[in-house]
């Protein structure tokens, strides 16, 4: 680039003034040729179009499959569906009895003589005994297990709702990244036209060196995006493969055309589905009922268990023969709770405590949720609205600047900074819609999170309408 320019400031003197107006004409005929193709017909100038999508990655994948393939395959979610397996054991064992204890032994034998023939009370006893807890008891240790258990799946169904929301945001980065580096590549390219009309017309004196220096200042500005936005993919995608549960040998994913699908969000509606959805928020209200169910148990460890036991005593006969009869035994035991101040009332302050934090938990929670949820509709609204104005007003606005900037520059009625200016200004309005429409998603993301996945997949007023 530096030797072209050279060659005109040492050669371009030597033109004469007639020969470089022709020069200029071809030039300018040349530029025509590879700008305007159909501009004699009155068709739209070319660098202003939709220029054809740059080739994408053969294996696209959808979102709904990924997020499939995540519920199935992330190793987190199924620690929590081991966890919850092992939390739903829990609930038959937790309101059985205890194991019955089975005795045996000899009873009053004499050491004198070691006989069992000589003592009426000699005998062999084999016995069984069971510990029978209060009335409702067991019933209360059961309730405590399955709330615990229903809890435990509540967290399950969270965090399954947390690995989507992961994987949408991921998706929709990737997305982004991928439609930015493809938007910045057409509008390298066009830029380079750019370029090379700028030097055409600098060779003939019509153009000065800064309108060069200016373009191959942008076209390295966007290649240093480039570069930035390759690493970003792999990135976003490597953070995908692992949501997804993947090896990090695996290819990367790639992600479908960012699309902006209008939901209608209405604060209160989404509120009410936050509160009556969202598993976390349901696993705290099933905590403190479970907690309830907790300090019940502990106020009946007041009253006592029993322990019920049955004994047969088998008796040899007398010293003459005579035969004795078997005795059995039949006892109800039960313990006696004198210690109560040292233990059964800590157990229910403790119990009572444990229920009033899972109260407070779950108020702080919903207050969070109500928060977070209402700054997430702010963002969809403002990104919605921010993409609606992209895509009706400023992208097609500032292409229209630059196609009127680019038809007096074609005529010399105009200069190449303001082209340029105006190309890059459109440039920056496409990303910006891009990455509009990418928050809006991620927004609805969040919000479908926030409410326990209530949001509809499609929209039938779905907008995949572009700039």
């Amino acid at each position: 680039m530096l030797t072209s320019l050279r060659v005109r400031t040492q050669g371009a003197p030597s033109f004469a003034p007639s020969v470089r107006a022709g020069l200029a004409g071809v030039l300018a005929v040349a530029a025509c040729a590879l700008w305007l193709p159909a501009a004699a017909h009155g068709a739209e100038l070319p660098v202003y179009t939709a220029q054809p999508a740059l080739e994408r990655p053969a294996a696209i994948a959808r979102l709904k499959d990924l997020i499939a393939e995540a519920l199935q395959n992330n190793p987190e979610l199924r620690a929590a569906r081991n966890e919850q397996e092992a939390a739903a054991h829990r609930i038959a064992p937790a309101g059985a009895l205890d194991d019955p204890m089975l005795e045996a032994g000899v009873l009053n034998l004499p050491t004198s003589s070691f006989s069992f023939a000589r003592e009426d009370m000699t005998m062999k006893m084999l016995g069984l005994s069971q510990r029978i807890p209060y009335p409702g008891k067991r019933d209360l240790k059961r309730d405590v297990a399955q709330k615990d258990a229903d809890s435990v799946a509540l967290a399950y169904q969270e965090t399954a709702n947390r690995i989507a929301r992961e994987l949408k945001v991921a998706y929709y980065d990737l997305a982004l990244a991928t439609q930015s580096a493809r938007i910045v590549q057409q509008n390298r390219a066009l830029v380079a036209q750019l370029l090379k009309l700028a030097e055409g017309r600098y060779t003939v004196a019509q153009g000065s060196q800064t309108d060069v220096l200016r373009a191959q200042t942008q076209l390295s500005k966007m290649s240093e995006e480039l570069i930035k936005l390759e690493r970003e993919q792999a990135m976003l995608a490597a953070d995908a493969n692992r949501v997804l549960g993947r090896k990090a040998a695996a290819l990367p994913v790639a992600a479908e055309e960012l699309q902006l699908t209008e939901m209608p969000l209405a604060l209160q509606e989404l509120q009410e589905k936050a509160l009556a959805n969202r598993p976390q928020l349901r696993a705290l209200q099933m905590l403190v009922r479970r907690n309830e169910q907790a300090l019940e148990l502990a106020r009946k460890d007041r009253y006592p268990d029993f322990d019920v036991r049955f004994a047969y005593g088998q008796r040899d006969r007398m010293p003459d023969g005579i035969a004795r009869s078997d005795v059995v035994s039949l006892t109800v035991a039960m313990n006696l709770p004198v210690w109560g101040a040292d233990k059964t009332a800590p157990r229910i302050a403790e119990a009572l405590a444990m229920r009033d934090q899972a109260l407070n938990v779950l108020e702080a929670q919903r207050n969070e949720a109500a928060s977070k949820l209402a700054q997430a509709l702010a963002t969809a609204a403002q990104n919605l609205r921010t993409a609606r104005l992209y895509r009706s007003e400023l992208v097609p606005q500032s292409q229209l600047t630059a196609q009127a900037a680019l038809s007096a520059y074609q005529v010399n009625r105009g200069e190449f900074a303001p082209l340029l200016e105006s190309q890059m200004m459109s440039f920056s309005y496409e990303l910006a819609y891009a990455t509009a429409v990418a928050s809006y998603n991620k927004a609805l993301a969040d919000i479908d999170f926030l409410t326990g996945g209530t949001l509809p997949a499609t929209n039938p007023q779905a907008d995949g309408s572009k700039p």
